[in-house]
C-alpha cells in the first residue's frame, strides 16, 4: 500500500485554539472567527463544517499556519482569502482596492429598497463594486453605473462587474461636476461610499498598511469628497430621486447639514449603523 494513502493528520481543534491565541496576541479584533475562516479556506469547506472535521493533513496544516502568521502581521483577512463577502456576493479583492465593510451593507440595502424596476442607479466611489453589484443582484434596476477613478481599483471593479454582467463601469473622478452630464435629471437612486476619514485619524494596520489611502481619507475634515458629491447628486437625480452617502461616525450632523444647506433636497435623514454610530445620510431630490 502506498505510504501517502493514509497521510498523517493532526487534530484540528487544538490548532484552531492555538491560531486564535496567536491572532489575539497580535491585536486582531476577531481572532477565533479569523482562524476558523482561514482553516475553512485551506480545507475548502464552509466554516460551519469545521466541527465535523477532526484532523488536518500535514500539507494543509503548513498552509494554515502560514496564513495565520500572515494574518498576525495584520494583512487583511480578505486579502488572504482573495474575496470579501458583501450581502449575497463574494467579491474579488486584493492590493489596490478598498475592502468593503459590513456597515456599508446597510447603505446598499437602503438603496435596493428604493430601486424600482427599470430604475437608473449610480454608485460613486465604487471601489470593488460592492454597492453597485449588490443593487444589480438584488433589484430589477434598468441600469446600474459604477464610477471609480483609481487605476489600482479599476481592475478589481471590472473583474467583479464582469462576473455578474449587469453593471456599467465608468472611469472618472466623482468631484468632476460634469460627470455623467448626459444623465443629469434622470437618475433614480445615487449611492456613495466615499473616502471620509479625517486625515490624521488613527486607523488599524489593516487599513493604514493595505487599504489605499485615497479610498480612506477625505481631507482634513473628511468631507473633501462628500461636498462635491452632494452637488453632483443634486444635478444627476430626477425630482423625487434618492441619494445615500456613507460617512465617518464624526459626521452624524455635518453630512445631513450639507444636504440641507444645498437647498435642493428634502427628507434629509441621518442613519446609524448596527453599533449605534452615525453611518450614512439620505435625502430626496426636491
Amino acid at each position: 500500500m502506498p505510504r501517502d494513502e493514509h497521510p498523517r493528520r493532526t487534530r484540528l481543534a487544538p490548532e484552531l485554539a492555538s491560531a486564535a491565541a496567536e491572532l489575539s496576541a497580535a491585536g486582531v479584533s476577531s481572532p477565533r472567527v479569523d482562524a476558523e475562516l482561514l482553516a475553512a479556506h485551506v480545507l475548502d469547506v464552509p466554516r460551519g463544517r469545521l466541527l465535523l472535521i477532526d484532523g488536518i493533513r500535514d500539507d494543509e496544516l503548513a498552509r494554515f499556519r502560514e496564513l495565520v502568521a500572515r494574518r498576525a502581521e495584520r494583512i487583511p483577512l480578505q486579502h488572504l482569502l482573495g474575496t470579501a463577502a458583501f450581502r449575497h456576493l463574494e467579491l474579488a479583492v486584493g492590493d489596490g482596492v478598498f475592502v468593503p465593510r459590513p456597515e456599508t451593507e446597510l447603505l446598499a440595502g437602503w438603496g435596493i429598497e428604493r430601486t424600482a424596476p427599470g430604475a437608473i442607479v449610480v454608485d460613486l466611489c465604487s471601489g470593488s463594486g460592492a454597492i453597485a453589484l449588490a443593487v444589480a443582484d438584488e433589484s430589477a434596476a434598468g441600469r446600474v453605473i459604477a464610477v471609480e477613478r483609481s487605476p489600482a481599483a479599476l481592475p478589481w471593479l471590472r473583474r467583479n462587474a464582469a462576473e455578474l454582467g449587469k453593471v456599467e463601469v465608468v472611469e472618472a473622478d466623482v468631484t468632476d461636476p460634469d460627470l455623467l452630464s448626459e444623465l443629469h435629471g434622470q437618475v433614480d437612486v445615487l449611492l456613495c461610499n466615499p473616502p471620509y476619514v479625517p486625515e490624521g485619524t488613527p486607523v488599524p494596520p489593516e487599513v493604514s498598511d493595505h487599504d489605499p489611502a485615497e479610498a480612506v481619507f477625505g481631507g482634513a475634515d473628511g468631507l473633501s469628497v462628500i461636498r462635491p458629491v452632494v452637488n453632483l447628486a443634486a444635478a444627476l437625480l430626477k425630482p423625487g430621486g434618492w441619494v445615500g452617502i456613507e460617512h465617518d461616525d464624526v459626521h452624524g450632523a455635518a453630512v445631513p447639514a450639507l444636504l440641507r444647506a444645498d437647498g435642493r433636497f428634502t427628507e434629509v435623514t441621518a442613519h446609524d449603523d448596527l453599533t449605534g454610530r452615525p453611518r450614512y445620510a439620505t435625502a430626496r431630490r426636491g
